[in-house]
């Protein structure tokens, strides 16, 4: 009988991944994996595979991998960390309203936000922001007034009247030799009613619903440029995210939902038998 894998998939704003706990079982092949299942036609269907694990320290009480559609491994999701918090509290894994989840960026912590025994939110510490200088060199004069931030991840944010433009020019941008390890694209515009319409293209997997540090990254080329204050309202196209950039410590706090799809199990072999 073939090995099955059991999984739970889970979105943040219709940023969908699939995890598996590995506390209790093993993925031995992830890159391929990511990429099988996240198929949204042969496979399950997601933006990527997230492995949720115990933490090889001390300081943290959980860690995470994640994997993108496409294979390659992410440094730090916003709304997988979310999920992550959810995940925990509600399977009962653990108590801890305060949890100290391990990335590749570092140590996050992530508070929930309870009621009546459900997470209905999270907030996530994201750190500090770092800024450099990338310079581009292309037609379009929006791509060439943006902004890079990373916020554990490389992003870069560019405003525009034309946030639609996401697929065209995010596919391009990602590989453009200014960003030799890739970048993520965040396409935004402030609306009459005080947010900030952002369209992303996600490095490793195209277009999303939402991006979690994506949204701290816009949401702080906002204040920088001064088109908006040091809290924002992000409204990506699965949701909102809310974005405060504190002064007393300069980290970035992001809040926003975590929900449950479904559980399943999948068959194992045709991923985790095959050699990279």
């Amino acid at each position: 009988m073939a090995q099955k894998i059991r999984f739970t998939k889970m979105h943040g704003c219709g940023n969908d991944y699939i995890y598996v706990n590995t506390m209790e079982q093993k993925v031995s092949n992830p890159q391929t994996a990511a990429r099988e299942w996240s198929d949204r036609h042969k496979g399950i269907g997601s933006d990527g595979l997230v492995l949720i694990s115990a933490s090889p320290v001390p300081e943290a009480d959980y860690s995470m991998h994640i994997y993108n559609a496409d294979g390659s491994e992410a440094m730090m999701c916003g709304n997988a960390s979310r999920c992550i918090g959810k995940y925990l509290y509600e399977r009962g894994i653990t108590d801890k309203t305060e949890i100290r989840l391990l990335t590749l960026s570092g140590i996050k912590i992530l508070i929930l936000n309870i009621r009546d025994g459900i997470v209905e939110s999270v907030t996530v510490d994201m750190g500090e922001p770092i800024f450099e200088d990338e310079s581009l060199f292309l037609s379009n004069r929006d791509v060439n007034k943006g902004k890079f931030v990373s916020m554990g991840n490389p992003h870069y944010v560019i405003f525009t009247d034309n946030v639609d433009q996401v697929g065209e020019t995010g596919r391009i941008l990602e590989f453009h030799p200014a960003f030799p390890q890739r970048c993520n694209i965040e396409f935004a515009c402030n609306e009459a009613d005080g947010t900030i319409r952002t369209r992303v293209w996600e490095r490793g997997s195209g277009i999303t619903q939402a991006c979690g540090t994506g949204a701290c990254a816009t949401a702080v080329v906002a204040a920088v440029t001064g088109r908006s204050g040091r809290r924002s309202d992000i409204v990506m196209d699965g949701g909102t995210l809310s974005i405060e950039w504190r002064e007393s410590d300069n980290h970035i706090y992001m809040t926003g939902p975590a929900a449950f799809v479904f559980d399943g199990e999948v068959d194992a072999g045709f991923a985790l038998n095959k050699k990279e």
